[in-house]
């Protein structure tokens, strides 16, 4: 009796954790993955590597199937995956690097010439907004029917989450204007 009742108990459990649909980011097992193939300069010494820590592979799934991924879904953060405070050098589209330091809430992008911009991801309206010399100014939400809501100078603009809705955006902000001339 005790152990069928130890086999059903079993049996719930993983029956629960595998239908909650917490599907995680596997951070654990991802940088681990992003270590190896970074780890030398050779493809075949990374191999070599991941051959003779292969165990650790196994390792780091388990815990993030079992651990980490379940506190994710429940709490909406992986503690292995957050990156608060963390900078990196991201170059700009004009050539230069802008460091982009990952905050609680959003990111601080501090230009070359110093200059400081905030993005702010506020939970409460599910909005992104951008912080320049004390002004706030919100960039798009997150509408309930699942398309965005854009504010572009000062007008907005509901705009679905596709391809479509990408070109409608760079039209209304003049990067969508070309002419041909002959």
């Amino acid at each position: 009796m005790r152990r069928n009742t130890i086999f059903v108990a079993t049996a719930l459990l993983c029956g629960s954790m595998l239908t909650s649909s917490c599907v995680g980011s596997f951070s654990l097992f991802n940088k681990l993955a992003v270590w190896n193939k970074s780890a030398t300069n050779s493809k075949a010494l990374n191999e070599i590597i991941f051959i003779l820590i292969s165990p650790a592979y196994a390792v780091c799934s388990l815990a993030d199937v079992l651990v980490l991924n379940s506190i994710e879904f429940w709490s909406g953060s992986n503690p292995v995956a957050s990156n608060v405070g963390k900078t990196i050098d991201v170059k700009g589209q004009d050539g230069r690097l802008y460091a982009v330091k990952t905050l609680k809430n959003g990111y601080e992008v501090k230009s070359p010439d110093g200059a400081v911009t905030n993005f702010v991801y506020d939970k409460k309206t599910d909005s992104w907004s951008q912080i320049q010399d004390g002004k706030t100014t919100e960039i798009f939400r997150f509408n309930t029917d699942g398309t965005i809501q854009v504010c572009l100078n000062g007008k907005r603009m509901n705009v679905t989450v596709d391809e479509y809705g990408l070109n409608q955006v760079a039209t209304a902000a003049g990067y969508g204007l070309f002419y041909a001339a002959r």
